[in-house]
């Protein structure tokens, strides 16, 4: 993987597409619904993340939202209950992120050409600089992943004990991931794989990944403390 360049690049034109994988159950939250419906300061955890998509000034032509379909109808409530007006599309989810990806990219089937982003939906806490550098990014070299430097050290484990890594060669993954459309589509006719975590896993074999700075605030909401902590960060950056 290569880091991508730190001076500005130029401006694209080329379409720009979301899609917010949400399939979390909530079972490490504890909770009684899924992670994505949780109240985040009174809104759902994914109407935050859906909000940041569509920023104006990130030019997302159209947000795919990946849901499944037992999630539709309260979803649809939801955005009653909060007056949701941002357009977007609601797609079914599969049997797995991978197929759950797969499934918003066929929506997606009739464009093109054009950038498409794909993020955790339950990663309500991405900038619009972070986002806007991802698609640049991609626009450019075709693939762009966010990712972080790891702060602690880290071992790897084996049978006979473990030992340490260099951590200044290793990035923590993080979404959106972003890639040139139709070299998305193209990975995603391969066979699913258990080794495929990421849609860079799955886009690797084809195109180079260039690696992003992303930002240690865009956390994944998956446990009890990672939803105290998202509501003090957004608390910090109201006020």
């Amino acid at each position: 993987m290569n880091s991508a360049p730190t001076s500005p690049l130029t401006p694209s034109t080329s379409p720009r597409f979301a899609i917010l994988v949400a399939g979390g159950s909530g079972t490490r939250m504890g909770a009684g619904r899924p992670k994505q419906f949780l109240e985040l300061l009174g809104e759902p955890v994914l109407l935050h993340t859906l909000r940041r998509f569509t920023e104006a000034a990130l030019r997302v032509q159209e947000c795919v939202v990946v849901l499944p379909p037992d999630q539709f109808a309260s979803w649809q409530e939801l955005c009653e209950q909060h007056q949701v007006t941002i357009p977007h599309t609601v797609v079914a989810g599969g049997h797995s992120r991978w197929a759950s990806v797969r499934n918003g990219l066929a929506h997606l089937q009739g464009q093109a050409a054009g950038t498409v982003a794909v993020h955790d939906g339950v990663r309500p806490l991405v900038s619009a600089a972070v986002i806007e550098a991802t698609f640049a990014a991609a626009e450019a070299h075709g693939a762009a992943i966010a990712a972080v430097a790891p702060k602690d050290s880290v071992r790897s484990v084996s049978q006979q004990g473990s030992f340490a890594l260099d951590r200044s060669r290793l990035r923590l993954v993080q979404t959106p991931q972003c890639f040139e459309l139709t070299l998305l589509q193209r990975a995603y006719q391969l066979p699913e794989l258990s080794a495929f975590t990421d849609d860079a896993s799955v886009v690797e074999d084809l195109h180079p990944i260039q690696l992003v700075p992303g930002d240690y605030r865009n956390l994944k909401i998956t446990t009890p403390e990672d939803l105290v902590l998202a509501e003090a960060l957004l608390r910090s950056s109201i006020h």
